[in-house]
Parts: structure tokens; C-alpha cells; sequence
């Protein structure tokens, strides 16, 4: 009672929300009518003036009411639309740098022109991230054509496929549309080229998140990662891939269905070891092929085609076997294909191996960060969706932004029926049916939600045998999406999709108005809300509420009549994984029939905890991903600033005798050289010495010239004479070719030793959590090694630079230009066939042909030579 008081004292999210901005709503109400006066050529010079009051000193903030005005105005001359009270407000929220959380159909894609325009006035550019090449090209050509055309903005987008120069013209615009994908692959890309001319982005300034929730908390659970080929082992996959057949569960394995994990038995493991011909399958031995084993059982169980992946050849699914297919994974959250990713341990290539397709060589990690770390980088953040406040707190911990619940335009009419809960699945699938053929007899149109692309397909079946005319819209059908969802709104219509109809889909009742008759289009559009508008069937719950609640939300949009319900099984993924068993033997208990469904308190309260646990267990994995990636991304923000210090450099020369001083410091430090060594001693160190500057010269210091001297002056000595080396070495380089050289040198030796660590800290990590077998806690031992191993590389990075550079021959047959150019070109081979993907595999990745080091022999030869030199002198 108390709460309910409190709450009407002061009002729930969106009335406070309201409140909030009602003053800033209110002033940019008042110039409307000042701002449409303008004429379309006083309207473009709305944008140079803006430029030129914060060039002299005002702020965003300043001209923010101004700004708005313009922009609403903008939007109405080139689409006639009027931006709504709460579009504004959502604007504004975007601008203070927090998340919008709007129902569906209250104008997103036109809310983020907003802040997305005032911000771009800073001339730093602005990005507006989407869950797919399809609505970044859409969104880009559709509001953003306005921001062109009547304001004299620049804006581009990012899409797949897209050539280096393509990326760095889209990027230069004032305002960038892309998927999160391709803008954290090309920030990845940009911090691997070796010329500042090879990169495409100019920095991360402010970014507008669409779908929020899907993009920072969904899809965060995955890394960006840049892979190149490593060692080949397809043989392994192929061979365990028949193995792992013959197992039997519960005899020779176990299954976790809430972990998806799957275990061998004592049995199991003795099966295969007679199988495999091998005593112990966990001796020194045979030790690896427990790898390839746990692959390819978990391919084999936890993995189905048509539901995590799909074969596609040509650009088409198939649903056969083919040998010369690829495994594509389906996005769980879209149901989208998403091309170019891989899994990573192994999994993908397992996979492979049991489809029977041409097993890919697993892939060395080149560069990689997640989510989290990559968005966190920008100077300000925002996002809009329409499913956001239940993730609040993860938000906010996360990214340090909060969510305001926005009101709708108008009153949301929407009714969401109660769960209808069927014993087995096969009940559940036929009541669906019958629900769509009644429906369908009214003329309602019908939209029915499937969690893959294998039950949207079973149930496609189910609806031909049935003689009801549908379209599928899933993975398979993605050229025909637009097509598909212009039509799903129409009388009659009956729409079968995954979860691509989900996000980023507006279904208009009546069918898209575009290139239609006005007064037929508002006709139809009139019969439907009359039929009682979208009917939204969910035949299963997603592991996500929030995946429903953007189901749900296909219909009702700006206060249009609609209906919503889920049809639930005891059977279901969700309900077998936490606690459907209690439920289903109540049900069996009472004698109640598999086609009767039930309403039951316990039942949705079963549904929503097992939601809640499903949640709450993802929350801790992509907590866990990224306390371990704050580890390696503050090491990669140490490395990358080394690159930006070296590529922005034009004179390494400070640099590179800082090195020099830091490496013989370090020499010095290691032999412990101070007035108490012997000659000995201190000849053992001089070795070290020269090794490191490439040769004994001529002029070399003498063992007994160091002797009884302090580490100091030892330090000192040596300093200057690799110093001396340094110089004399630099006179033998071309004058114009002595910077590209130290460059090429010390980005060559970062970026292979950087490599290098990635592969060493990740199986690192990978065993990290054994240590709790012995009281530690794995987090704090990880940071405790990583910094170890960190501090090992930034020394061996060191120390192997000024020893290449002392090292290093200009070929003769090739020139200046050819040597250093042929760098740039190698950087595109790290480019991804696909980039809209999480992993992606250059072909080559040595970097092209640049001066190369010298063989040992020929190194031998010249020392042989100089002491023979030096010998004859003396004589």
C-alpha cells in the first residue's frame, strides 16, 4: 500500500521521465513556427551558422533547442512526418549520453537524427550503430537523406564487402551508420596497419546504439577477434568426428541442459580408449586428443543444424548435407546468418567434421577486444530500445549510462493474453495451428514467433498440410525480408519468422503505404484495426524476457489495436532446463490432458524464474568475459598507444635511444656489474653486448677499461657506445629512409611479439580456473600472471627492436618505395571475406617483403671476416 501510495506521489518511469524534460519540450515548441518560416535555402544555412556560434564558444548545449527545432522541421519537408513531443524528449536523452527506452513504433530510427545532428555540428563525427548491414543502409538513405539534403550534413554506412577507401569516405562524414561488428573490426583493423594512411576511422568521439540491450548485452558475450591460420589438425577432427558417433548417453555421457555442456563417464572414456587404441587417454601421450574428443561430443550433442547453424553453399541454405558447403552460425537473439563468424577452441572445425564439409585450419588470435571494452572507449555513449529498464543495473555498472523510460505518443491498446501452457509440444504445435486457421478464417493478420530456423520451418509444414497460405521469414529468406514484412501487415496475411521479425521490423497495418493509392492503403489499413489489428502468436518462450517483450511489440504500435499470446510446453528447451518436471507431474497427477492447456500461477511463476536464472547466468558470463578482458585491454591500451606513438612520430630517434638506454640499463641490471666484478664478468656482459648491437667492432671497449667502474658509469659507457653504433649504422641508411626504417622495425617487432602474448595469456586464461582446486582465486592469479608476462613482453619487444635494427639489410634489387609499400598492401589481406562476423581470418599475415633480417650464417661470416681483418692489422 505504501508503495502504491509513493508511486502515485511521484509517478512511474515515463511520467518522471516527462517531468524531466518538459521545460526543454516546451522551448522547442515555442520557435516551431519561427523555424518552418525559414525557406529552404535559410534552412540549409542553419547548419554553418550552428558551426560558427560554437567555433566561437558556445556549446552543443547552447544551440541544442535550436538544433532540435531544425531538425524536426528538416524531417517534415522530406518525409512529412512531424517528430512527436516524446521523439524530442528521446532525442534529448541521447544527447545527455544515457539509453531511451521506447515502445516499438514510436519512431527510433527518426529520434537518434537528433542527437546524432547536434552532435555532428562538433565536426568529429558521430556513429549510429544497427544490428545489420540491411537497416544500417536503410536508416542511412531514409531520415539521414533528410540531414543531407535540407541541413547539409555528410553521412555514410558502413556495409560488408566495403573497400578500404569506400570505409575511410563513409567515416569522414559528419554522421556514420554501420553495425557494431564492422565498427569494432575496423578500430581492430586501424591498430594493425603500418601507415597512419591505411587507417579509415578517426577516432570514437560519440556513438548511438539501436537495440541497445541486443548490442551491449546480448551480443557481448561474444569477442571481436581477427584470426589468422595456425597449426593444421583437420585429420583429428574428421577422425573423432566418427569416433564420438557410437557414444550412447547416460551410459557413455552425460548432458547439462542448463549449461549446455556435455560429459564422459568412466565408461565413455574407457570406449574410447578402446576405440582409439590407447592405453590412457589422459597420459603425456595422448593427452591432445581429449581436445578434438570434447569438440566433437559437444558438436555432436549440444549443436543442431538449423537451430545454432545452417550449410550454405552458393549463397543459399541447404538442407542436405554437402561436402563442399560452409557452416554458417545463426545468431540466437535475430535469427540472422551471421557469415564470417566462427566458434572458437576448435568447435567450429568439430562441427565441420560432422557435417562432413572441408574442415578449415584452426586460427591464431592477431587481434582482439570485446564489446564492452570497445564501446566504453568512446568519449559519449547513448542507445535506444524498447526493452532496456530490466537491465538497468547491468548497464550502468557496465557503461556508466542509466535508462529513462520514455511515454508512448499515445495510449498502447495492446492485449497480452496469459500464458497458455500444453503438456508435450506436439499438443502445444497443434493448438497453434488451430489458432492461426480460426484467426485467419477472420481475416486478422497473423505474426508467429519460432525461437530457429528449424521450428519455423516445422511449422511451415504444419500450416501447408493445413491448406493456409503463409510467408517464412527466417535466415534462408533474408533477400525478401523487406518484401516479406511489407506484406505482414496486410488483411489476411499469416507471417511465420525467427527472431528476425523481432528487431528493427516496423509491420504497418494495411501493408507499407510506399507506392500505393492513399485513399486504398488508409482503407485497408482501417479494415484491419477493425478485424482487431496485429495478432502476435510466441510459440515458445526465448531464454530472454526481453526477446519476448520485442515479439510482443511487433504489434500495437502507436496505439493500434493488437493481440498477443505465447503457447508454452512442458517439453520446451526452457522449461526442460530449469524445473519443468514438478510442473509436468502436478499435470500428470490431475489426470490432465495433453491437449488441454493450463493457467496456472505456479506454472508462470516456473517460467518467469527459469527466465530470471537464464538472465542472471548470462549476466555472469559476460561479467566473467570481461573482468578477464580488462586484464589484456589494459595491456592492449598499452600497446596500441606504443603504435600511435611510433606511427605519429616523425623523428623515432629519441625513441629508439631510449630503448637503447633502457635495454643496457637492464644488461647492466641482470649481470649485476658493479666495481666488485672480475673481467670475467664483465667480458660475459660485453658479449651480451654486442650481441645485441650486432658485432664486435673494431673499437670495441675492453673488459679491463670497465673494471672496478660502478654500475652507473658501466651504464653510462655502454650507453654511448650503442649510441655510437646507432649513428654510424644510420649513416650507412639513406637520409629519406631512416625513419621508415626504425618505424617499420619497431611495428613489425610489436605487432609479431603482440601476437604472440594473445596466444599465451588466452591459454592462460583457458586453464586459469584450476587454481581454485587450490584456494586462489582465479581472477587474482590471472592479473597476477598477465602483469607478469606483460612485463616479459614489453622487455622482449625492447630489446628484440634495437637488435633487429642493428641487424636489418636493405635488399638491393628492390626499391625505397616497393619495400615499405608492399606493408600496406599485406594489411588488406587481414581483411575478412565477410566483416559482418565475430571472427575473422587473414590469408596472410607476415606483413609483405620489407628489409629483412640476415641469416645467421651470413652474420658468422662477417664477424670471421673482421676478426681475420683485425688480425692482419696487428700483425
Amino acid at each position: 500500500m505504501a508503495l502504491g501510495i509513493l508511486k502515485r506521489l511521484v509517478g512511474d518511469n515515463a511520467t518522471r521521465t516527462a517531468r524531466k524534460y518538459a521545460s526543454f519540450i516546451n522551448r522547442v515548441n515555442g520557435i516551431e513556427n519561427e523555424i518552418r518560416a525559414l525557406s529552404d535555402q535559410e534552412l540549409l544555412g542553419q547548419t554553418p551558422h550552428f558551426r560558427e556560434r560554437l567555433v566561437a564558444g558556445e556549446t552543443v548545449n547552447d544551440v541544442m533547442v535550436e538544433a532540435f527545432a531544425t531538425v524536426r522541421e528538416a524531417i517534415r519537408r522530406q518525409t512529412g512526418e512531424r517528430q512527436f513531443d516524446v521523439q524530442l524528449m528521446g532525442g534529448a536523452i541521447l544527447h545527455g549520453g544515457d539509453i531511451a527506452e521506447m515502445r516499438t513504433g514510436e519512431g527510433k530510427t527518426s529520434v537518434a537524427t537528433l542527437a546524432a545532428y547536434l552532435n555532428a555540428l562538433t565536426t568529429h563525427g558521430v556513429h549510429i550503430v544497427t544490428v545489420n548491414d540491411y537497416l544500417a543502409d536503410r536508416d542511412a538513405n531514409w531520415y539521414g537523406r533528410a540531414l543531407v539534403e535540407r541541413l547539409g550534413m555528410t553521412v555514410g554506412a558502413i556495409q560488408s564487402g566495403m573497400d578500404t577507401e569506400a570505409r575511410r569516405t563513409a567515416y569522414k562524414a559528419d554522421i556514420t551508420y554501420g553495425t557494431n561488428n564492422e565498427f569494432g573490426f575496423d578500430y581492430l583493423r586501424d591498430n594493425m596497419v603500418h601507415s597512419l594512411d591505411d587507417r579509415v576511422q578517426r577516432g570514437l568521439y560519440y556513438a548511438i546504439v539501436d537495440e541497445v540491450d541486443n548490442i551491449l548485452i546480448d551480443e557481448a558475450r561474444t569477442p571481436l577477434i581477427i584470426s589468422g591460420a595456425a597449426e593444421d589438425s583437420t585429420d583429428h577432427y574428421y577422425r573423432m568426428a566418427k569416433v564420438v558417433r557410437d557414444l550412447e548417453e547416460n551410459v557413455d555421457y552425460t548432458v547439462d541442459l542448463k549449461l549446455r555442456a556435455v560429459s564422459l563417464t568412466e565408461a565413455g572414456i574407457a570406449k574410447l580408449e578402446r576405440i582409439l587404441d590407447v592405453e590412457n587417454l589422459y597420459d603425456d601421450q595422448s593427452f591432445e586428443l581429449v581436445h578434438y574428443i570434447e569438440q566433437a561430443v559437444k558438436a555432436q550433442i549440444t549443436h543442431e543444424r538449423g537451430r545454432d547453424y545452417v550449410l550454405v553453399r552458393d549463397g543459399k541454405v541447404l538442407d542436405h548435407k554437402d561436402r563442399n558447403a560452409e557452416v554458417v552460425i545463426v545468431d540466437e537473439f535475430t535469427g540472422r546468418l551471421m557469415h564470417g563468424r566462427r566458434y572458437s577452441e576448435g568447435l567450429h572445425q568439430a562441427i565441420e567434421a560432422k557435417e562432413g564439409v572441408t574442415v578449415q585450419r584452426e586460427s591464431q588470435t592477431l587481434a582482439t577486444v570485446t564489446f564492452q571494452n570497445y564501446f566504453r572507449m568512446y568519449d559519449k555513449l547513448a542507445g535506444m530500445t524498447g526493452t532496456a529498464k530490466t537491465e538497468e543495473d547491468e548497464l550502468r555498472a557496465i557503461y556508466d549510462v542509466d535508462v529513462l523510460v520514455t511515454p508512448t505518443n499515445l495510449e498502447m491498446v495492446r492485449q497480452d493474453q496469459p500464458d497458455l501452457v500444453y503438456r508435450t509440444a506436439s499438443a502445444r504445435d497443434t493448438a497453434v495451428i488451430d489458432a492461426i486457421k480460426h484467426i485467419n478464417e477472420t481475416g486478422q493478420p497473423v505474426l508467429v514467433g519460432t525461437t530457429s530456423i528449424e521450428k519455423s520451418e516445422a511449422l511451415s509444414r504444419l500450416l501447408k498440410q493445413r491448406g493456409i497460405t503463409h510467408n517464412v521469414l527466417n535466415a534462408k529468406y533474408h533477400a525478401q525480408e523487406a518484401e516479406i514484412v511489407a506484406e505482414a501487415g496486410q488483411e489476411g496475411s499469416v507471417t511465420i519468422a525467427t527472431n528476425m521479425a523481432g528487431r528493427g521490423t516496423d509491420i504497418i497495418l494495411g501493408g507499407k503505404p510506399a507506392n500505393r493509392d492513399p485513399d486504398e492503403w488508409q482503407s485497408e489499413h482501417d479494415r484491419v484495426l477493425e478485424l482487431g489489428g496485429l495478432y502476435v502468436i510466441g510459440t515458445e518462450r526465448h531464454d530472454a524476457r526481453r526477446i519476448d517483450n520485442q515479439l510482443r511489440g511487433r504489434s500495437g504500435r502507436q496505439g493500434d489495436a493488437g493481440k498477443s499470446q505465447f503457447y508454452v510446453s512442458l517439453e520446451d528447451d526452457l522449461m526442460r532446463r530449469f524445473s519443468s518436471d514438478r510442473v509436468k507431474g502436478v499435470m500428470e497427477r490431475l489426470g490432465v490432458d495433453e491437449h488441454i492447456p493450463i493457467e496456472s500461477r505456479m506454472v508462470s511463476r516456473a517460467l518467469e524464474s527459469a527466465q530470471t536464472k537464464v538472465e542472471a547466468h548470462n549476466y555472469e558470463i559476460r561479467k566473467y568475459v570481461l573482468e578477464f578482458d580488462n586484464v589484456v585491454n589494459q595491456q592492449r591500451t598499452v600497446i596500441y598507444d606504443q603504435r600511435e606513438r611510433i606511427l605519429n612520430a616523425e623523428d623515432l630517434d629519441a625513441l629508439f635511444r631510449e630503448m637503447i638506454g633502457q635495454e643496457v640499463e637492464q644488461l647492466v641490471t641482470a649481470h649485476a656489474i658493479g666495481h666488485h666484478s672480475s673481467v670475467e664478468e664483465i667480458h660475459e656482459m660485453l658479449n651480451a653486448h654486442w650481441s645485441a648491437i650486432g658485432s664486435e667492432a673494431e673499437d670495441a671497449l675492453r673488459a679491463e677499461d670497465l673494471e672496478g667502474q660502478g654500475e652507473d658509469e658501466v651504464t653510462d659507457t655502454l650507453v654511448a657506445d650503442a649510441e655510437t653504433r646507432y649513428e654510424q649504422r644510420l649513416s650507412e641508411t639513406p637520409q629519406d629512409l631512416r625513419t621508415r626504417l626504425l618505424r617499420w622495425v619497431m611495428i613489425q617487432t610489436t605487432d609479431y611479439y603482440w601476437i604472440q602474448h594473445l596466444t599465451a595469456i588466452e591459454d592462460v586464461r583457458q586453464g586459469i580456473g584450476l587454481r581454485a582446486y587450490g584456494q586462489q582465486d582465479p581472477l587474482v592469479a590471472f592479473k597476477r600472471e598477465g602483469f607478469q608476462m606483460f612485463n616479459e613482453l614489453i622487455s622482449t619487444i625492447r630489446g628484440e627492436i634495437v637488435k633487429r635494427f642493428f641487424r636489418v639489410q636493405l635488399q638491393d634489387d628492390l626499391s625505397e618505395e616497393t619495400a615499405l609499400s608492399r606493408h600496406r598492401e599485406a594489411v588488406d589481406s587481414f581483411r575478412p571475406a565477410n566483416p559482418d562476423s565475430t571472427s575473422s581470418s587473414p590469408q596472410n599475415t607476415t606483413g609483405g617483403q620489407a628489409p629483412s633480417v640476415s641469416r645467421r650464417e651470413r652474420r658468422a661470416q662477417e664477424r670471421a671476416q673482421k676478426k681475420l681483418e683485425r688480425r692482419k692489422r696487428r700483425n
